[in-house]
């Protein structure tokens, strides 16, 4: 990753010189010029930011990476780096997800406030997860930047799978908010506590539904290992990945393949789900040779990325609703009503 980063970012960094640091169009450069320029990485993290920022005044939200865009294999624009560069706040994923972050902060000469939104999260260790496919996808994720704050190696960056993380999430967008634009905080701290309310209300549908479910029947195989800490905070049994890695762009073995075919055989599991910013491809290839279903196209799942406006999946609380909803479909459950302060 960090090889493929560094041509870019240097073409990025002559473009920049040549237009003099000015937003040259596309979605980074869009974002309205406010009192407070924040520049938020991830589409989820983006969300969650927006939500805790709701109509302040004066206060302009950018994101970096594009709805079913993948943040392994982001690239940064010219755009956004002039973005980043003029940005008052920083809000990141953490836990290294961000494999070019530091990269693009060199390039676009970012000196702002960063608000890590993984701060008071107990993080899932690798060893909790399925190992990479090979030893050059390994290579790939763990080598991506000189920096261990910034590397995969730093534990299951997917924090965001279990709504109960997303609710400290918000809390510490929040306080990060407030901190930098004091004046706002009570506006902050206001839509902040409005939006963990409905969080909550999300946690209690999604744990209700999936209790009701046999906790045998509760399997799960997607296309990679994005899911750790929804598996474990709803009680749901993962039997494994088509891409045995935390990085979606990393290749599976054959011998991988046939391990998972045999996990679906014998633990009887009914579906593979693919998700909406990979290729399904490989989806179809394992679903094909187990005789299960696959989920893919409109009913993948939402993981790495959030979907395009008017999907399913264009928010965060939207999101959760279509997996879950898809994840019971698969189980042959039918969920509850959603409260309708949520959809």
């Amino acid at each position: 990753m960090k090889n493929q980063f560094v041509l870019p970012t240097l073409a990025a960094v002559a473009a920049l010189t040549l237009v003099g640091c000015a937003p040259t169009g596309g979605s980074a450069a869009e974002s309205a010029a406010g009192d407070l320029r924040v520049v938020a990485t991830t589409t989820q993290v983006a969300d969650l930011t927006r939500s805790v920022v709701g109509d302040a005044a004066g206060v302009s939200v950018t994101q970096l990476i594009q709805p079913n865009q993948s943040a392994h294999s982001y690239d940064p624009s010219v755009a956004d780096l002039t973005a980043l560069g003029q940005a008052d706040v920083l809000v990141i994923n953490g836990v290294g997800l961000e494999e070019w972050l530091d990269a693009a902060i060199n390039a676009s000469g970012f000196d702002g406030v960063t608000i890590d939104s993984d701060e008071g999260i107990e993080i899932q260790d690798i060893a909790a997860g399925a190992e990479p496919a090979d030893d050059e996808a390994h290579a790939d994720e763990g080598g991506a930047t000189d920096d261990a704050e910034h590397s995969h190696e730093g534990g299951n960056p997917h924090i965001w799978t279990d709504v109960a993380n997303a609710e400290t999430m918000v809390g510490t967008i929040a306080a990060g908010l407030s901190g930098a634009q004091p004046d706002l905080a009570g506006d902050f701290e206001a839509n902040a506590t409005t939006y963990t309310g409905r969080l909550a209300e999300l946690d209690e549908w999604i744990r209700t539904n999936i209790d009701a479910v046999p906790v045998e029947q509760r399997l799960l195989v997607s296309n990679h290992d994005a899911f750790g800490y929804f598996t474990e905070a709803y009680g749901i049994t993962y039997v494994g990945s088509i891409i045995p890695s935390f990085d979606d762009n990393a290749e599976p073995s054959a011998a991988a393949i046939d391990e998972l075919v045999a996990a679906i055989t014998a633990t009887g599991v009914k579906a593979v789900f693919s998700e909406a910013s990979i290729s399904p491809k490989a989806a179809d290839t394992i679903a094909s040779e187990a005789g299960v279903t696959v989920y893919s196209g409109e009913d993948a799942l939402y993981s790495d990325s959030l979907g395009a406006t008017g999907s399913d999946g264009a928010s965060y609380i939207g999101s959760q609703l279509h997996n879950v909803g898809l994840i019971l479909e698969s189980w042959g459950a039918e969920p509850t009503a959603v409260p309708a302060d949520l959809r």
